[in-house]
């Protein structure tokens, strides 16, 4: 079976430039897609064994349907004799063989967006020249399909940018500032006309400084689900960096924690201008009159030990910020006569004054338990929520349960209301007939006591059919007063090395845009610039995990 890839991976992928031209209009049309470029460590490497550098080819069918015929693809090795040495990518290779002249790969089945084909494993050749480039070239054939084939530049050397790992703290309290220190090199074999330096924070984190040779992004998560949570900053300088050499920011570069941070997190690196793929985050620039600028500190070795690792242009860490976050469940009462359906909004809210999110693993930060009033039947429920007995075990059907579990999705702003609409039959009018909505964790037998929500007294509200009426109480317009204890997140702070989603600019928006309609929980965030620089190309891998919903 192939590797799936997600459709912002694929996205990622087609910013080196390729897309379908279909050769015949009945006929569907596909297109294979790998780096522009990639660059070799020069034989036979710093410590006398070869660097390998791994390529992906990747077919992406953009019609919508699966297509199901037999597809072979064929990739012509001919042209890097002499260059390269070619190996197939362990469990990346399935139903493909090579030989000295090529590589064949079989497959039944085109899916729907995109998915790996291979990945070869190179590493430069005994007697290769530096600055030697081939063509690595893909092609594919189906009967009743047409493919647009990719070629990949092969180059051995090239420049390398390496960033050097920023000492930071981890464990911080809101409003706290610290530096970050930028130093990186040139570890390859050719010089960089001008670097980006890239910073991605998530929501709670921003930068305190701001420069006429950076931009910002405005943090559109409305339409962009995949960036809710995070914000870019992109700084450009024109400066050369030759090989050897090692350059670090001039100039005052200070995170800040915002009152409403919690777990927050950084990924930081560096890339060669003109090489990162457009993004579709909306930026604007500022008109300080300030710039930011880079200097060279020296011309020795590279701080780290350097290959032509796209992964090590950049670094992550993660933030534990002390705050504490207060879920109130709102009170729900409504009226009808028997044979009628009423509606009825059943959620919570968040009165901080921290935001939540579980950017890596994408789980929900909370769910709300219903119990529904006697007397009355969910004739329609939202599809996230789960369908449980009156002790919360299972239960086939979705309607007419007596208790539901509705998960959040996996980020919780600081001033955000979660809405969950029902609608429900009054088969029996009984007087004040009383349920309860509680929001918490989840857990077999219901919502249970989240560990930073300081106030439990307000974690569970009454649903009430044909009571006295309820008025919930507004959400504050403004943050609350500090907490009188102060917990933080669980998660261990500090570097990872497992590249997350990727960045915000502390602006204090409502990452979710302020109201959760349905409920449903959105999938987490990967936003990862993985560069690879050679010899002026570049590829940008965007991932996206799934959400692993526990309820």
């Amino acid at each position: 079976m192939r590797k799936h890839i997600s459709l912002l991976a694929a996205a990622g992928l087609a910013a080196v430039g390729l897309a379908a031209t279909p050769a015949n209009a009945a006929d569907p049309a596909f297109t294979l897609t790998s780096p522009a470029e990639i660059g070799l460590h020069p034989h036979p490497g710093d410590a006398g064994k070869p660097r390998t550098t791994t390529v992906g080819f990747v077919v992406e069918n953009e019609t919508g349907k699966n297509f199901g015929e037999q597809s072979t693809y064929t990739i012509d090795l001919t042209p890097l004799k002499g260059v390269a040495d070619v190996k197939l990518t362990p469990e990346r290779a399935n139903d493909c063989t090579l030989t000295a002249a090529k590589v064949t790969c079989t497959d039944w089945t085109v899916r729907t967006y995109a998915s790996e084909v291979v990945a070869l494993d190179l590493t430069a050749a005994k007697g290769s020249k530096t600055g030697t480039v081939a063509d690595l070239t893909m092609t594919g054939a189906a009967q009743g399909a047409t493919f647009k084939p990719t070629t990949t530049k092969v180059k051995v050397g090239g420049p390398d940018l390496v960033l050097e790992e920023a000492k930071l703290k981890a464990k911080l309290v809101p409003g706290e500032t610290q530096p970050l220190p930028v130093v990186f090199a040139n570890a390859g074999t050719e010089s960089v006309k001008g670097v980006a330096l890239e910073l991605n924070t998530t929501h709670g984190m921003g930068l305190v400084e701001q420069y006429d040779n950076c931009a910002y992004s405005e943090d559109r998560s409305d339409d962009e689900p995949w960036n809710v949570g995070w914000g870019k900053t992109v700084c450009t300088f024109d400066n050369e960096i030759k090989p050897g050499e090692i350059w670090e920011i001039a100039g005052a570069l200070t995170l800040k924690a915002a009152p409403h941070a919690f777990i927050d997190e950084l990924i930081y690196g560096v890339h060669e201008a003109g090489s990162e793929p457009k993004s579709t985050q909306r930026f604007s620039t500022p008109r300080t009159g300030k710039k930011l600028g880079i200097k060279a500190r020296s011309a020795k070795a590279a701080p780290n030990a350097a290959d032509l690792d796209p992964w090590n242009n950049q670094h992550e860490f993660g933030f534990s910020v002390k705050n504490t976050a207060d879920l109130v469940a709102a009170p729900t009462s409504v009226k009808g006569k028997a044979g009628e359906t009423v509606k009825a909004d059943i959620g919570f809210r968040n009165d901080g004054p921290a935001w939540v999110a579980y950017l890596r693993s994408g789980e929900e930060v909370a769910m709300v338990d219903v119990v529904i009033p006697a007397g009355a039947k969910v004739t329609k429920a939202p599809k996230s929520c789960r369908a449980v007995t009156a002790s919360g075990g299972y239960r086939e059907g979705q309607l007419g349960a007596p208790r539901y579990f509705c998960p959040t999705s996996h980020v919780i702003g600081e001033k955000e209301k979660f809405v969950f609409p029902f609608e429900l039959k009054i088969e029996k009018v009984i007087a004040e007939a009383t349920g309860s909505v509680t929001v918490g964790s989840w857990s077999p037998e219901g919502a249970a006591p989240i560990g930073w929500d300081p106030k439990h007294g307000n974690d569970t509200a009454a649903f009430v059919i044909n009571g006295k009426q309820i008025t919930p109480t507004p959400a504050p317009t403004t943050p609350g007063p500090k907490p009188t204890s102060s917990t933080s997140p669980t998660p261990t702070p500090g570097a990872s090395t497992t590249p997350s989603p990727g960045a915000s600019t502390g602006n204090g928006k409502t990452p979710n845009g302020g109201l959760a309609e349905t409920g449903a929980t959105t999938g987490p965030i990967l936003i990862a610039g993985a560069a690879l620089v050679a010899a002026g190309g570049a590829v940008f891998l965007v991932f996206r995990r799934r959400a692993t919903g526990r309820a």
